[in-house]
């Protein structure tokens, strides 16, 4: 579409929909952002400055945004609302940002994207990483950071890896996602879809441009993403974590786990898998689907292995902080919830000790499943925060509990109290208000504190 002097309405002014209203500026269109705060808190005074027309303070689903030539839609603003619904059916052309975006990739580039309930960011960073071990200059965004919107103001680039949330696939009808990983489907955002089988439609959408020669990679231990592979016109792979499993038909080849890593079987391709920042069975799945991926967009084997060893991980998500007299201080305020917790425990091995700094505001799951997680492993629990009472009523029975009330006292009482060869895992359960102020401050405090120690 040529954009020049059209009229544009772009609905949310959270950070996809502030970089669409700056694309679409620059290719000379009549901009209208709407957003359901005040027109003065949205930080938008630069785009104002310009001619962009700030609309703020109006719910957005009872609009009246008259006839525009299209309307721009950012992910949180469901295409159920009805001033989405009247536009479109008065003509107007709705698309997503993703898909705003994508009319100006450079011709040739390819876009690899990465979509599930679980594992998207750190599967998506990690295949950038493998790409740019390859050789293959990429883009790393979409849902994860930088908006794809602004990434093509910038210099062109060689990839676009890119991170998609099933709010933003609804708003894709044309973007050609040449190779493309759905990880997992578990049940989220249902108050959005009306069930599971909506959600699973959405994530699908993935596959839903691609040609004969793309590549489409599903879990083949998870029946929902196996099923999305009914109609996809691209060469179809999956990975699982069950070793020998005759893959689901259909598909041409499998990613499984192999002594000490993973192989790619179809290819001859053997993997190690020793990186710290990849350890548990959820990030063998996450580094199987990248190295998929990353492989089908031509990265050889030894870069393949370089990136996979080299790879940092992502803040606040196990995060391996330091390792003072022998003992491992790790990072994962990214765990909210209580399976996030379970799925942290679950990333060491049998045998290793733990000592686990929980707690913070809960979100009223019960702490039980947790406690009977940690027996035989978490050697002793360090309490914080405003649900401290109910961890130690559910830990007291199955290990030592310690209140700490705050992150500098548990980081200095575990301290104390670990040895050599043993974890210290800040890994909460819980939501971080009412100690800070989200989960990277936690996050970073706790890394801040644990790189002073002596």
């Amino acid at each position: 579409m040529d954009l020049q002097g059209r009229t544009v309405s772009v609905l949310g002014a959270g950070k996809s929909g502030l970089a669409a209203s700056e694309l679409l500026l620059s290719r000379g269109a009549r901009v209208t952002l709407w957003d359901e705060r005040p027109a003065a808190s949205l930080g938008a005074e630069g785009l104002a400055g310009r001619g962009v027309a700030l609309r703020g303070g109006t719910p957005l689903g009872n609009l009246d945004l008259g006839r525009p030539d299209l309307l721009v839609v950012s992910p949180g603003v469901p295409l159920r609302l009805p001033s989405v619904v009247r536009a479109r059916e008065a003509g107007c052309p709705v698309w997503g940002e993703i898909e705003l975006a994508a009319r100006f990739l450079p011709p040739g580039a390819p876009v690899l994207g990465v979509t599930g309930t679980n594992g998207k960011s750190t599967t998506t960073a990690l295949l950038g990483a493998l790409a740019a071990a390859g050789g293959l200059e990429a883009f790393v965004g979409g849902n994860l950071g930088t908006p794809l919107s602004r990434a093509v103001l910038g210099p062109a680039r060689r990839a676009y890896v890119l991170e998609l949330s099933s709010f933003q696939l609804e708003g894709m009808d044309t973007v050609r996602v040449h190779a493309a990983a759905v990880l997992n489907l578990t049940p989220d955002h249902l108050d959005r879809y009306e069930g599971m089988e909506d959600y699973a439609r959405a994530k699908a959408r993935i596959f839903r441009s691609q040609e004969p020669g793309d590549v489409a990679v599903v879990n083949a231990d998870d029946p929902w993403t196996v099923g999305m592979l009914a109609g996809v016109r691209g060469r179809r792979f999956g990975f699982t974590l069950r070793p020998g499993l005759p893959p689901p038909e259909g598909l041409l080849g499998l990613a499984e786990p192999t002594e000490g890593g993973f192989q790619l079987g179809f290819a001859g391709v053997r993997l190690r898998l020793a990186n710290r920042a990849l350890r548990g069975a959820h990030n063998l799945a996450n580094a199987m689907a990248a190295a998929l991926l990353a492989f089908h967009a031509g990265v050889e084997p030894g870069a393949l292995q370089a990136g996979l060893d080299a790879f940092p991980g992502l803040a606040h998500r196990l995060e391996s902080v330091r390792t003072l007299d022998g003992v491992e201080w790790v990072n994962d305020s990214k765990a909210t919830n209580v399976d996030a917790v379970l799925t942290a425990l679950s990333a060491f091995p049998p045998g290793q000790r733990l000592w686990l700094i929980a707690g913070g505001r809960g979100k009223g799951a019960p702490y039980a499943p947790l406690a009977r997680a940690s027996v035989g492993k978490v050697a002793g629990l360090l309490t914080v925060g405003q649900d401290a009472p109910l961890l130690e009523s559910e830990f007291a029975a199955v290990c030592p509990v310690h209140a700490c009330e705050t992150l500098d006292r548990a980081v200095a009482r575990a301290r104390t109290l670990a040895r050599p060869g043993e974890v210290v895992l800040l890994s909460p359960a819980c939501a971080s208000y009412d100690q800070f102020r989200n989960f990277e401050h936690r996050g970073d405090t706790f890394r801040a504190l644990v790189e002073a120690l002596t």
